[in-house]
């Protein structure tokens, strides 16, 4: 089966979702708002540890993906997870990591 146009669609969508989680600090950005709630571009900036324009851009492409948004709240702009369902495909990475450890330790047991 040839895989056409509205396929095709779908699967760049999905494609832009991961790519936009595929880095460690957006990865933590998200791990982080799903266990706090709604944080500061400031609070998030002194978690990772990098300057305010690194975390910032990191930030606008986990919103271009739809995963963040962003509330203006005077001076302040807060981030929060858009959706929570994200997490449960964090726990899907955790098994296929646990998977691969328990494959390599096979490997190394003969």
């Amino acid at each position: 089966m040839i895989m056409n146009t509205a396929q095709r669609d779908k699967y760049e969508a999905r494609a832009r979702v991961v790519k936009a989680m595929a880095h460690p600090t957006r990865l933590f950005l998200v791990d982080e708002l799903s266990q706090s709630g709604p944080r500061c571009v400031c609070e998030l900036t002194e978690l990772v540890g990098a300057d305010m324009s690194t975390v910032s851009r990191h930030l606008a492409v986990l919103k271009a993906a739809g995963l963040v948004e962003d509330e203006k709240r005077g001076q302040m702009v807060f981030y929060r997870l858009r959706v929570k369902c994200v997490m449960d495909f964090f726990d899907c990475i955790e098994s296929v990591l646990a998977c691969n450890a328990r494959s390599q330790q096979a490997l190394l047991a003969r």
